[in-house]
């Protein structure tokens, strides 16, 4: 007979945030998925059913400021401690001990930083797109207003309240198909073709992203999943996260330079700026992440790793897994 796969339940906990929403399946060791920017937990539709087939409960958990979370309404209340406390709720309400955190872009740093801050609840860890880089170096808002010469990182970009929210919340579902197409392996801009990642003066980001065609991992409809939630929050939660990082830079001082010693995962896609960019990150992890069981870099593939390749991000994270 063949096997249905387990259900995906829903649910919203307590947390620091008010509540966190959760989406989870199967059951076993805890599996804790943290998304990035713009996403949700949507984003690990692919590998909620293949965890909980290997034996795994897999929990996705949209970050607070995202979809069915809890919205504080300060800035500083998106500042990674609290995130990683979020993480930590969330562990407890689900009534573990302990959980293997696996995080995408922003989600990756939240991953880290759980596993860095809370060693005795996060006992492995693994990192999509973005490496671990420790804390370090000077304030990151002084190092993004020194990138692009005339044009504006788009970190930068995202700094003041309200500015990049005027220029996505009047079309949200195009701005995140643009988004995604630009950063995705078979629609992104051609090499030499203005980068994506900057502003031109007076510009905003939309200016530089593909039109017309969406990317091959995302359906009209896996498209409208995602607008839907933003239309329905706008996007301060989220990009709150990026307002906080002098705030995480000043919290975590203590951390200067500290390696992640859990069993560890990397893995990321050729053709994503983040790996490119944080090639010497990547370069570092026997003294980073002395704990890494195996590290991953896909021809071909660009920032969405777990939806533009799932089957293999799939395999990738139950071999890694089962090690662990």
């Amino acid at each position: 007979m063949p096997q249905h796969p387990a259900p995906v339940t829903h649910r919203l906990i307590p947390s620091p945030a008010g509540r966190i929403h959760l989406a989870e399946s199967g059951s076993g060791p805890l599996v804790l998925l943290i998304h990035g920017f713009p996403e949700s937990w949507y984003s690990w539709r692919h590998q909620l059913p293949a965890l909980a087939a290997a034996g795994y409960r897999a929990v996705a958990i949209d970050v607070r400021g995202y979809g069915r979370s809890s919205k504080p309404a300060a800035t500083e209340a998106y500042r990674m401690l609290d995130l990683v406390e979020d993480n930590v709720s969330v562990v407890r309400a689900l009534g573990a001990e302990s959980a293997i955190v696996v995080g995408h872009d922003w989600g990756a740093t939240i991953a880290a930083n759980s596993a860095l801050l809370r060693p005795e609840v996060f006992r492995a860890v693994g990192l999509l797109s973005v490496p671990y880089t420790p804390r370090g170096g000077p304030r990151p808002s002084d190092v993004f207003a020194g990138m692009g010469g005339d044009e504006e990182f788009y970190v930068s970009y995202f700094q003041e309240p309200g500015r990049a929210e005027a220029e996505i919340e009047p079309d949200v579902r195009g701005w995140l198909a643009g988004f995604y197409a630009a950063l995705s392996a078979d629609t992104m801009p051609a090499p030499g073709a203005p980068d994506p990642h900057f502003v031109g003066r007076g510009g905003t980001l939309r200016d530089r992203f593909p039109l017309g065609r969406l990317p091959g991992w995302l359906s009209e409809s896996e498209l409208d999943v995602y607008a839907g939630e933003f239309e329905r929050t706008g996007l301060t939660g989220a990009l709150n996260r990026y307002r906080n990082m002098d705030r995480d830079w000043e919290d975590l001082a203590a951390f200067d330079g500290a390696p992640i010693t859990q069993p560890s995962l990397f893995a990321g896609g050729t053709l994503d700026a983040s790996t490119t960019w944080l090639a010497e990150a990547i370069e570092a992890y026997p003294v980073t992440l002395p704990g890494l069981v195996s590290s991953h870099l896909l021809d071909g593939c660009g920032h969405w790793i777990q939806q533009e390749r799932p089957a293999e991000v799939n395999g990738i994270l139950t071999d890694w897994l089962a090690k662990v």
